[in-house]
């Protein structure tokens, strides 16, 4: 049997390898147009801040041997085609045409299986500029060693990163971090990360950035990218210019093809994703496809999306060479789980935001919780930010957000929630999830139940929730029809207490011997760290007969992490 697999990254390596584990007897090809093939495409932001030494370190295996040409032919065993291009598949006389890219010569190969893995492509914006010298996307290796060539050689003071998504703020934090570059992000979207937080977690993100001295600009318009004798000046905007010796467009990427396109295997309009079943083979049973090029099923919505992470690019590289090599394996599809470190951070997801919920027609709603993510008796415990999307009809778990220190906690508690995800969680059952204690790493009920708690009272309806721009908005006109009461300790509450005239300060210790000192003809909203002593309180006045008792989901430490001012 010969197997040729076209791209030899994430999912191209592992297939071909796997299927050679499993059929020693095969004859497995592996063809791609670069020469440097097998490398973590997700860790060249790291490679550009200096946290990964060298380039040659994104490809080498755990034991320290680089993934070139000669290690998988000796290695595994695979015959390796580098700056080869893959131009046209004759699926009539399963060859496919290639072209050698140093000399240009052509060639057919025959094959009795296909696999296509080839990957995706960056998008690049339809505005003059973007063909200037010191433009880049980050499409290949090559390219993330140009631009650190670059740096290294004293040629670059400014940067403008165009998108504000994973590769974006990762990039901005390799410029600004290590390098000491003036940073300039421009996001179209009014928030940072669009497509995978909510406001709500987004906003610690953005006054993150800020703090440590990145210009973010959300709403951006971008005009041009400006140029002088060919090479990149800066970026013109409708909010001003923003002055680039290296300007990195980072606004998403597309599925890569057009190889199957052309040789009319299905490929969904929609998504311009390869389509696939669950086997991961195309239209053409025969012609396998996986990783950035191929749509998959999102397990929340049932709808087929693209999904380009490095992770599920390798287990569909797995399932591939199974089920080539004979076996039977399957890819269900994707909950789209990710993680990423910006700057001191950990910033994940998993799921659907509540935006995303709401537009798929869902009864969406979120709760908030910031709590330790160890013991907060522990030493260091530091805070993190957690956010449950559910429906509110059937209290299905729709999808989890969370920001944090840049410790393994955000990571523990993705996974969790990432792992029954699939399988239709109601918020009743993370509330009953059995999780490991011990107070180095979590509390005895984990961020995740208290979240869940958060969730299932509101469900229940035992408290009424306001939004904290409404709470901020009251609090700063100094609202006459409302009674903004902070329940923290005396020393905590005196800044808002002094400086906004509708804030009070009852301790909340001692509330219930001063309930007949709150207005009952007022709007009451309950303030305190985390809203868990504020809950308490609202549950009280409303069994002594007070309506209108509002408490801010998240605490007031919410607002303190967007950066308002707010102490």
């Amino acid at each position: 049997m010969r197997v040729v697999v076209v791209g030899a990254n994430a999912c191209g390596a592992k297939a071909a390898c796997r299927v050679k584990r499993l059929r020693p007897d095969a004859e497995v090809i592996l063809i791609d147009k670069d020469d440097l093939i097998s490398y973590g495409a997700c860790g060249i932001p790291y490679y550009v801040s200096g946290d990964v030494a060298t380039e040659n370190a994104l490809r080498e295996t755990s034991f320290h041997v680089v993934r070139d040409e000669k290690f998988f032919t000796s290695a595994k065993g695979l015959t390796v085609l580098t700056k080869t291009l893959a131009e046209e598949i004759d699926r009539e006389r399963k060859v496919l045409k290639v072209r050698y890219l140093e000399t240009g010569k052509t060639d057919e190969i025959s094959y009795d299986k296909l696999v296509i893995a080839t990957g995706s492509v960056p998008k690049v914006l339809p505005i003059p500029g973007v063909d200037l010298k010191g433009v880049y996307t980050i499409s290949s290796l090559h390219s993330a060693i140009e631009i650190k060539e670059k740096i290294a050689k004293g040629e670059v003071e400014n940067v403008v990163v165009i998108g504000a998504g994973f590769i974006g703020l990762e990039m901005a934090e390799a410029f600004s971090d290590l390098w000491g570059l003036d940073t300039t992000v421009l996001e179209y979207f009014p928030q940072v990360l669009p497509q995978s937080l909510d406001y709500f977690t987004a906003r610690i993100v953005e006054n993150h950035l800020r703090e440590k001295g990145v210009n973010l600009v959300l709403n951006a318009r971008i005009k041009e990218i400006k140029g002088k004798d060919g090479r990149v000046v800066g970026v013109e905007t409708e909010q001003g210019f923003f002055s680039a010796d290296l300007v990195l467009m980072a606004v998403g990427v597309r599925p890569n093809s057009e190889l199957a396109k052309k040789a009319g295997l299905l490929v969904s309009p929609q998504t311009g994703g390869i389509i696939v079943n669950d086997r991961l083979q195309t239209s053409d049973p025969d012609i396998y496809a996986g990783g950035d090029c191929i749509e998959i099923k999102h397990l929340i919505t049932g709808k087929r999306v693209v999904m380009p992470l490095g992770s599920l690019a390798n287990r569909q590289g797995r399932v591939i060479g199974t089920n080539i090599a004979g076996g039977v394996a399957t890819f269900p599809g994707a909950v789209g789980a990710f993680i990423m470190k910006c700057f001191e951070l950990a910033v994940g997801g998993v799921g659907l935001t509540l935006k995303q919920a709401l537009a798929e027609g869902f009864s969406a709603d979120y709760a908030l919780n910031n709590q330790t993510e160890r013991s907060h008796f522990y030493p260091d415990a530091k805070y993190a930010y957690y956010a449950l999307i559910y429906d509110k009809k059937t209290t299905r778990v729709l999808g989890f957000q969370a920001v944090g220190p840049a410790t393994d906690g955000t990571l523990a508690r993705l996974h969790a929630i990432s792992s029954i995800l699939p399988y239709k969680p109601l918020v009743e059952d993370l509330v009953n999830l059995e999780l490991a204690y011990a107070p180095p790493f979590n509390s005895a009920l984990d961020p995740i139940h208290d979240t869940a708690h958060v969730a299932d009272n509101l469900i229940q309806g035992l408290f009424q929730k306001i939004e904290w721009d409404e709470v901020l908005k009251r609090m700063k006109e100094g609202d006459p029809n409302t009674v903004i009461i902070d329940l923290r300790h005396p020393k905590e509450a005196e800044y808002l207490t002094k400086r906004y005239p509708n804030c009070r300060h009852i301790l909340y210790q001692e509330f219930r011997n001063h309930l007949d000192e709150v207005p009952k003809d007022k709007e009451l909203i309950l303030i305190c760290n985390s809203s868990r002593r504020a809950y308490e309180v609202a549950r009280w006045l409303k069994a002594h007969g007070f309506q209108k008792v509002y408490v801010p989901l998240g605490g007031i430490s919410f607002p303190r992490r967007w950066g308002e001012e707010v102490r």
